[in-house]
This record gives C-alpha cells, structure tokens and sequence, in this order.
C-alpha cells in the first residue's frame, strides 16, 4: 500500500500528457518516466495488480517515497523532456546507454569561412555539422587519417587571409589545402569540405563525379599535377568503395537496427547503409535491460540513441514494432526535417539485413561478456568484500540464492539460482513446483524448498542413504534420480551434492529463520553460512545478530549480492508465469461440458491457445480428433 504522503500525490495528478519523476528517501530521482494521462500512468504502479510487475519495478516501487511531474503540451513535448531529464539525473532504473559520452563524432565546423575538422564527444547546436558516431575513438581517428589524404583539410587555428608567404608542412605533405596562401579560395575550400560531408554521409558517387570533373578542368587547363592529385584521390576513393559490401539494390539510405539481451544488459547493433552499400556498423550496450521487454528495449535506444546522432536516414528498419511508434516517428520527423519510415522488413533482402545485425549483436554481446567475465580481477574484489562484511572463513565461492514467487498463493515456486566464482552457473540452477504447503506461507515453502534440496547433499557428505529423490530439470518437468549412480561414478559430477559456501534467502529474519530450521535438520548449520536479504534497503542479516549489515552503496560486494538476487527473482518469475499462464488455459477448458482431458489436450495440441481456440469456427473444432460437432457447437458457446 503507498504511503499516506504517495496516496495524496496519487489522488491530485492531473490527467494531462507529461513526465513524472520516482523519487527515494534521500530525495534522489531514480526514475523518469512520460504518460499520455499522467494520472493513470503513475497510479498504475500502486494498483493491487501491481504484485504481477517484474521484480524490477516492484523494487523500484518499494523504494518511491516521493513524486514529481511535470505537465506539457503534447506526448511529443513529453518525449522530449523525458530525454532530458533522463540525460541530466541517470536515474538507477532506467535503461541507459552505458557509458554513452565515450561515442566521439567527426566535426565540421561549417559556421566559418575556412571550416576545421575535429572530433567530439558532444553534440551543439552551433551550425557545425556533426558525423558519426564512432564506436571507439580511435575509428574516428582512423576515418580522419584517411579523408585527410584525399581532403585536404585545416587543423590550425590562426586566422585566414590567403597572405601568408609560407604554408606548413602538411600543406608540402599534401594534408592540407594551404587557404592561408592563396593556393584555394574560400569557394573552392568550403567545396572540399562539402564533399568531405558527403564522403562521410556515405554519398561517394557524387563526391568521384565532382572530383572527376575537377580532374578534367585541371586537365583543360594544362595544370597536370593538379590532375595527378585528383586522380589519386578518386583512386582512393575507389578503393575503399570495392571493400564496402553492396547490400540492398533501392539505394534508400537506412539504418538497421537489431539487439540481443542476456541478464541485465543488452548488446544493440546498428548498420548504417548508404546508397545501398554498408558504410559502418557500431554496437551499443544498455544497462538495466533485466525484466524488460524487448518492446521496452528498443523504445529505450531509440530515444537516446537518436537524440545524439548527427543525421537521422529516411528509413530505420526494427525487429519488431514499438508501441510508441507514432509519436517517435513524428519527433525523429522533426529532426530530419522530413518523412522518416520505421517498420519491420517482411522483404527477403531487408529480413537478410536484420539477421546479419541480430546475428552480430548476439556475437559481440557473447564477446563482451565474456572479457567481462574474465576480469578475475574484478570478482575477486566482490568476493573478497563480501567475506570481510560477512565474517566468512573463507571467500564463498559458490553461492546459492533461494526465492520464492507466488500470487495469492497459486502456482507456488522456489527458484535455486548458483553464482561461481560471481559468474552465474546457469547449468546449476534449479526450479521447483511447492507441493506440501496447502495455503500461502512463504516460511513453509522456503523450507520445502531446501529440505528437497539438503537432502541429497546430506546423503553425499554424511554417507546416509536416501530414496530416490524426485528432482525439478530446469524446465520443471520431474525426474527421478538414484542417488547412488552419480554419487559412484565420478564421472558424472553432481552439483546437487556440492555445498554453497554461502547461501543467500531472500527475505528478512522470518525467512532466514526459517531456513535456519532446515540446516538445522540436516545438521548444515555449522558448515554453510547463510544470510537474509531484505528487499527494502537491501539489509543483510545474519543468524544470531541483532543488528542488519549495509554493505556500502557502491561496493563491488553489493552489485554482486543485487545481481544475484535480481537473477532468483527473473528465474523464478518466468516459471511462475508460465504455470499460470498454463493452469488459466486449464481451468477454462476444464468447466466447459463435455472438455475432458484427452479433448483438452487434442484441442491445444491443434490450436496452440486459448484464444485461437477461440478464434476457430465450429467446422475447425468439430475437426480435431475426438471432438464432433454437438461439443464444437458447446465449447463455442461457452468461450
């Protein structure tokens, strides 16, 4: 329930299009958000069905203790402010572009007579023209080393009146075009660094025509090394064309997009084509990604990514569409100054496209996760804080969190996720179906839960013998295991029969303490160390202590402890919904006459849903085996 001080926020928000500002305690912005109806938007956070939000949003609403907004005239003003304010505060649950400044752009300065060429990590509106951006710096570095020998550009700052007697050494090395003596006029200039634009934009066609005819005139005139210079520089240009890849023959300038995600981040691959050839391609990363839909994903990079490029294409091309498609559509409008497209390709060419671009973001985010992962370096800090904080004898190496989903006490589950080394061990996690506990209890099935899982522990290293155990895969289906195979052929190494070095139960000292009863059964007590996680300010508590830990805010131990928690809530949310997404499809069958099992399941295996059952005429239904027309004709009625 919000608070009394929310509850009255709640009641007075007006109805109006804007953006609304989550606040914490400390009176820090933690997120941004806009809303055509500002008052629904924001209440619907509060609502009971609120309890079915992905563990993401349930913390951040755990965590808002004030909120502000503000109101504007439009949706399209409200994206806008939305940008801005997100720019200005990083708020912590938002999903942002990690590390976004890093991305350097290629400047013209086309507001002088005699423009330079520089790089920059910032975008302004000062009449410049801006080109990228570059993934790393050293591409923007790269791209000026080469368009240097075949523009010519200036890289001083003096002044240019075209009376100089001597020009620099870049002028002898033919770097630069020498305006400060005369050798091009300031038409002649600015037309270099046009087609140095151009040449950047991707447009090289008309960049070699002009060149050509240049080439032509300096030929006419008898000026041959003029010419040999000219020649050389399409020559280049040339070169440099044959290595680009031809890969769409409607020559429409357009930009791909396509992303792969993986725990809380999110790899975004952009290609850039150009007069139908791919002229570059530059991957994103987007933090804070975990429990967001793709939908939200790529709403997310749109807005920021596209708020700071220098050029927006007539076409973008998606994996899927949005839901604020119009509105994003009309400001990307405003930017270029004319029509921009955003659809999902259904032509076998553009469809070749998105694959290659979901294809390299799923490589280079394996890349990139797995350089992350091997920063030993960087684990070992977390590990090591987390042994100092809690006392441990030793760094816990392996560590099991243990979470339990429920709504209203239906389709109850635990979910065992297993950290090594801080790197998940996903070939480790387990799921399990709460059977025992007839009511909504939490303490109860937080000790199902471990008792189903101690035991095969105790019989490994106690020596006791078991019964076959009933085990949940990874998917939830039962299996049954003898214990004694794995437990006598090492070779075949069970992770069931490995102890945690810590175990870690979401939820305060009632959970913990519940757990405790369980070591205490199997007589782990001693041997695991165990901790609670309370959800509000992320307190640790330990057995036997009255007082709660705060590891410090920006501690490494305390992003491992968020990871790991935040994966038992995403693993064991996901297996929830499907039950109950199941169980829903089950009972609605299940009370309509004549539907009994085997009809049930004829019937999903023909259809696929509920809905498309639904959809199905009494022809079709009266078609799947072991149905006639009578309880074709009763099912349609009820549904």
């Amino acid at each position: 329930m919000p608070t009394p001080k929310i509850q009255q926020i709640l009641e007075n928000l007006p109805t109006k299009p804007g953006v609304y500002l989550h606040k914490n305690a400390a009176d820090k912005v933690i997120y941004v958000g806009k809303a055509i109806n500002l008052k629904n938007r924001v209440r619907s956070y509060f609502h009971k069905s609120a309890t079915t939000h992905s563990p993401k949003t349930q913390r951040l609403v755990m965590e808002i203790a004030d909120i502000d907004f503000i109101v504007t005239a439009s949706e399209l003003e409200a994206l806008l402010l939305e940008n801005t304010l997100i720019k200005k505060y990083q708020p912590h649950y938002n999903v942002q572009l990690k590390d976004d400044h890093r991305y350097p752009f290629i400047k013209i300065h086309w507001q002088d007579d005699f423009p330079r060429v520089t790089t920059t990590r910032r975008l302004i509106n000062d009449g410049a023209r801006y080109y990228g951006p570059y993934v790393a710096s050293w591409a923007a570095y790269q791209t000026l080393d080469f368009v240097r020998k075949v523009f010519p550009y200036l890289t001083c700052t003096r002044v240019i009146t075209g009376k100089d007697k001597r020009a620099c050494l870049y002028y002898h090395l033919g770097r630069c075009a020498a305006p400060c003596i005369g050798a091009v006029n300031r038409e002649q200039y600015r037309q270099i660094m046009d087609n140095l634009g151009n040449f950047l934009n991707g447009q090289t066609e008309p960049v070699v025509a002009d060149l050509q005819q240049q080439m032509a005139s300096a030929s006419d005139a008898l000026n041959f090394e003029r010419a040999a210079q000219l020649r050389d520089q399409i020559r280049t240009i040339n070169q440099v064309v044959e290595k680009q890849m031809v890969v769409t023959t409607d020559m429409v300038d357009k930009d791909v997009i396509a992303f792969a995600k993986a725990d809380d981040e999110a790899c975004v691959q952009v290609f850039f084509i150009r007069g139908g050839k791919l002229v570059g391609r530059d991957y994103f990363i987007l933090q804070g990604s975990a429990d967001e839909t793709n939908d939200e994903i790529m709403t997310s990079f749109l807005k920021q990514f596209y708020d700071q490029a220098a050029t927006v294409p007539p076409q973008i091309l998606l994996p899927e569409t949005v839901d604020e498609l119009m509105i994003i559509r009309d400001w990307l409008r405003s930017k270029r100054g004319a029509d921009v497209v955003l659809e999902v390709p259904h032509q076998n060419d553009q469809q070749t496209l998105l694959n290659m671009a979901a294809q390299n973001a799923t490589e280079t985010l394996t890349h990139l996760r797995a350089v992350w992962a091997a920063d030993e370096s960087k684990q070992t800090e977390s590990l090591t804080e987390l042994q100092q904080a809690l006392d441990l004898p030793e760094p816990p190496v392996r560590i099991e969190c243990y979470d339990i989903s429920t709504l209203q006490g239906t389709n109850t589950v635990g979910s065992m996720v297993v950290f090594a080394k801080g790197i998940p061990q996903k070939s480790d996690y387990r799921r399990f179906k709460i059977e025992t506990v007839g009511k909504q209890d939490d303490f109860a099935c937080m000790q199902e839960m471990l008792r189903r899982r101690f035991k095969r522990a105790r019989a490994k290293n106690f020596g006791l013998p078991i019964d076959d155990l009933r085990l949940e895969n990874d998917d939830g289906q039962s299996k049954i295991v003898n214990p004694k195979s794995s437990i006598q052929n090492p070779k075949s190494p069970d992770s069931w029969l490995l102890l945690p070095n810590l175990i870690i139960i979401d939820g305060g000292k009632g959970q913990l303490n519940a757990a405790l009863e369980v070591l205490d059964e199997f007589e782990f007590r001693d041997a695991v160390p165990i901790v609670g996680l309370a959800k509000r300010e992320e307190e640790l508590f330990l057995p036997d202590r009255a007082d709660s830990i705060l590891l410090p805010r920006n501690s490494q131990a305390l992003f491992l402890v968020q990871r790991i928690r935040d994966e038992a809530h995403r693993f064991g949310i996901t297996y929830h919904r499907q039950l109950r997404g199941k169980s829903s499809i089950r009972s609605k069958l299940d009370d309509i006459p004549g539907i009994g099992t085997r009809r049930r399941q004829a019937l999903l295996r023909r259809f696929g849903s509920l809905e498309a059952i639904r959809q199905a005429s009494i022809e079709e239904l009266a078609a799947v085996p072991g149905m006639n027309r009578k309880v074709a004709e009763q099912l349609k009625t009820e549904l």
